[in-house]
């Protein structure tokens, strides 16, 4: 079983929009953040969205924008059932390559401090560059 992805369509925002309140809801209820529908489509309309396939099967997806300095992860999304099986550490690596590719000085994303997906940022080499109340500022940097 291999991961792949395709790039996201209208029809899929539903699918990421809900995936993303299910995972995350917990998080801004525990940190005081309002959820709000409208913010995540906003957003999804103005980066470049995949969706993680196995076997056909959609089981997250991982959204990104880029600017001078980094390309940077905004969503990287799992759903529970498919989490532990390599999806997240593939999408990763994936975005990684876009890095070469492109030739961006860095890979950057944020994350809230308690959530356990950090381990994971950790092993793919991502490092902590600042933080805030509750959130944690990560970047592997090319040549690092």
């Amino acid at each position: 079983m291999s991961f792949q992805w395709r790039a996201a369509t209208a029809g899929d925002i539903g699918f990421a929009r809900r995936l993303t309140c299910i995972n995350m809801l917990g998080y801004y209820l525990k940190h005081d953040l309002l959820w709000q529908d409208d913010a995540f489509d906003l957003a999804w309309i103005i980066r470049q969205n995949w969706i993680i396939q196995r076997d056909g099967q959609d089981v997250g997806f991982v959204s990104l924008s880029r600017d001078a300095r980094a390309l940077y992860i905004r969503e990287l999304q799992i759903g529970e059932a498919f989490r532990g099986q390599g999806a997240g550490a593939w999408a990763i690596k994936q975005a990684w390559d876009l890095v070469g590719q492109e030739r961006r000085p860095a890979l950057r994303l944020t994350v809230f401090k308690d959530n356990p997906a950090r381990a994971l940022y950790e092993r793919m080499g991502l490092r902590v560059v600042g933080e805030d109340e509750c959130f944690l500022r990560m970047e592997r940097e090319v040549g690092a």
